[in-house]
């Protein structure tokens, strides 16, 4: 692939573009803005790659962006050259953003073959093409999860004289994998071997996690034997997809041995937060939390502190089995150990108490949160003025709305809270408060929808501001 350090090699080619030679003194002295060059392309045609290398481009991920917003639509075989071509510079690398702003740009989902018609057109006009070009088109297959079209692309590899490598042939396997095509999957594993290319950690990762996701639990745990024996050792990673695949198969017995033969074997295999969390949530999830907190202490004693969902698993396993004293004691014990905060602890227990028909408990502990200036999750917030709501205490619901938003509690809540409390006060009369919520909701872009939008309408016309009934319906079209 040429490189842009090739500009006078191409100054004194016969490539022959009109008004070439010109270009290139007009983009030396700066390098050239994204509409420049997505001009100068659409203007020469010809041999994209050989066009981009005369020009002095300094690619950052917003300028690659704006390009391809550029050659969105008709140009899109254009885009999707550019963008490979940018993959390939030295200064500059796709970052995961980037290939999903490609896939959708280029339009690679809905149209998958704009990438056929760029390998199509490499061939007839000669064009140079490597192995990282291909990389960065596997790449973009599997942002696209596009598995029958990676495979394609893979067949047509040789058609430019290039083999495929161990990186490659894992991509191709993890999107057979993620479609639950095992077959297919296997049968790439096995034409690795025909090609000598040996399968490496990543491989036998994704083919274990493949295999735990439609059940074959012992087709996973042949893999698992025949990776150590062939001198590829596990890590915790894989011992995590292995140990998760038995939890969601009900084999607690195989996964808690799983998990004690990790602890034993130490280094890169020892548990994660994620491996203990795992078999946590998966006990809580079997009426077994007394089993479940066992393995809190053992996690805590690796020298591994629980995360916010773990503590979320067990509180909620604790609050199904009427426990919420040992609930609230194992709150103080978490938040002591400085891994997990009040507020998320609290917010847990709010909804854990809330859908296991306590909303008694469940209230009082989110008045002591908020009482205490402890910030409930957005979560808990949404519950609680539903809540408050369903049981006509609308008023109680706009004080309480009202200091969460002092709180700055409100960022994140449910699109439907603002309606229901809005219809709430129009349904009591409590006019003045109404409008005044309706206003906040217009400025924060909140839209009514059926069946509150008529009903709300029709209430406030009683304000006698036609002009918040007006927004209020338009914003709802």
């Amino acid at each position: 692939m040429m490189s842009l350090s090739s500009i006078s090699r191409f100054v004194s080619s016969s490539f022959g573009l009109k008004n070439h030679k010109l270009s290139i003194l007009q983009f030396s002295t700066a390098a050239a803005s994204a509409e420049t060059v997505y001009n100068h392309l659409q203007r020469n045609g010809g041999n994209v790659e050989e066009i981009l290398a005369s020009i002095q481009v300094k690619l950052d991920s917003k300028y690659v962006s704006q390009v391809l917003q550029r050659c969105n639509g008709s140009q899109s075989q254009m885009g999707l050259r550019f963008f490979i071509w940018a993959g390939l510079q030295s200064t500059y690398r796709h970052s995961y953003f980037m290939y999903s702003n490609a896939c959708e740009l280029c339009e690679i989902r809905i149209k998958p073959t704009v990438i056929f018609d760029v390998l199509e057109a490499y061939k007839v006009e000669g064009c140079f093409v490597n192995l990282k070009m291909f990389k960065v088109v596997f790449n973009l297959c599997k942002e696209a999860k596009l598995a029958d079209e990676a495979l394609r692309v893979l067949r047509i590899m040789p058609e430019f004289g290039l083999r495929p490598d161990t990186t490659v042939y894992n991509v191709i396997i993890r999107l057979f994998c993620d479609m639950e095509d095992m077959d297919m999957a296997e049968s790439l594993v096995k034409e690795m071997d025909l090609v000598d290319l040996c399968p490496d950690l990543i491989t036998y990762m994704v083919l274990i996690k493949g295999f735990c996701n439609v059940g074959r639990l012992d087709d996973a745990c042949g893999l698992f034997k025949v990776m150590k024996e062939h001198g590829c050792l596990p890590n915790a990673v894989v011992y995590s997809a292995l140990l998760d695949g038995f939890c969601r198969c009900d084999n607690m017995k195989r996964a808690l041995e799983l998990l004690k033969e990790m602890e034993k074997e130490g280094g890169d295999c020892t548990p994660n937060v994620v491996t203990y969390t795992s078999v946590i949530q998966k006990l809580c999830d079997k009426g077994l939390s007394t089993d479940a907190l066992v393995i809190l202490d053992r996690m805590e004693a690796c020298g591994c502190a629980p995360s916010r969902v773990t503590v979320s698993s067990l509180i909620k396993g604790l609050c199904v089995e009427d426990r919420v004293e040992e609930a609230y004691k194992l709150i103080d014990r978490v938040v002591a150990g400085s891994s997990v905060s009040y507020g998320d602890c609290y917010s847990s227990l709010v909804v854990s108490l809330a859908r296991g028909r306590k909303p008694e408990e469940a209230e009082k502990v989110f008045k002591m949160m908020v009482d205490g200036r402890v910030k409930p999750n957005s979560l808990a917030c949404s519950i609680m003025l539903k809540k408050l709501c369903l049981d006509g205490r609308v008023v109680d619901a706009l004080c309480l709305f009202d200091e969460l938003n002092k709180m700055e509690c409100l960022s994140s809540i449910d699109s439907d809270v603002y309606p229901i409390l809005l219809m709430g006060l129009c349904q009591q009369m409590h006019l003045v408060d109404a409008a005044k919520l309706a206003k906040t909701m217009l400025k924060k872009g909140f839209k009514l929808k059926a069946p509150y939008v008529d009903n709300i309408a029709e209430i406030l016309k009683k304000s006698g501001d036609e002009e918040l009934i007006k927004n209020l319906t338009i914003i709802a079209r």
